[in-house]
């Protein structure tokens, strides 16, 4: 849900750069651009999550191993999504071009959806990973902290 508001920053700010007031059809256009940002965000978590399970499930959970796995995870997904985006942005610009009848109309609701193309995406690769990486030293550090307040009553 933290991709949400970033995707949507790009959605606005292109509405306010085309001076389009915020109507019906550009929340239309703002509800199609969220369903987007959360697809990005969850399936960028998964392949966080996956390729640090694969890490762990082989016995090495070292900082470098963690910012192996987020490396790993996060080069998975940069062709699918830029694929995805150029098909969004490809499907959408000869929209926000198009004159004709009901153009107006079309034209707000893939203002938004062309401006969170942008903010989107860059999100999902460099913010996600980054705060991956900080929940995840976090816990870890917990763990060991825990584990080591064990063995010290342990021994004691």
């Amino acid at each position: 849900m933290a991709t949400l508001p970033f995707a949507l920053v790009g959605g606005i700010w292109l509405l306010y750069l085309l001076s389009y007031n915020l109507s019906v059809a550009g929340a239309v256009g703002l509800i199609a651009l969220a369903g987007v940002s959360a697809e990005f965000g969850v399936i960028m978590l998964l392949y966080l999550k996956h390729a640090w399970a694969e890490r762990v499930n082989a016995g090495t959970t070292t900082t470098d191993d963690l910012l192996d796995a987020i490396r790993e995870g996060a080069v998975l997904r940069v062709r699918p999504k830029a694929m995805t985006v150029a098909v969004i942005l490809a499907g959408l610009l000869p929209i926000m071009w198009g004159t004709g009848t009901g153009s107006e109309v079309m034209q707000r609701i893939a203002a938004p959806m062309v401006g969170g193309m942008i903010t989107a995406p860059l999100l999902s690769m460099f913010v996600v990973p980054a705060a991956y990486l900080l929940m995840r030293q976090t816990r870890e550090r917990k763990v060991w902290r825990i584990a080591f307040w064990r063995w010290q009553y342990a021994t004691d």
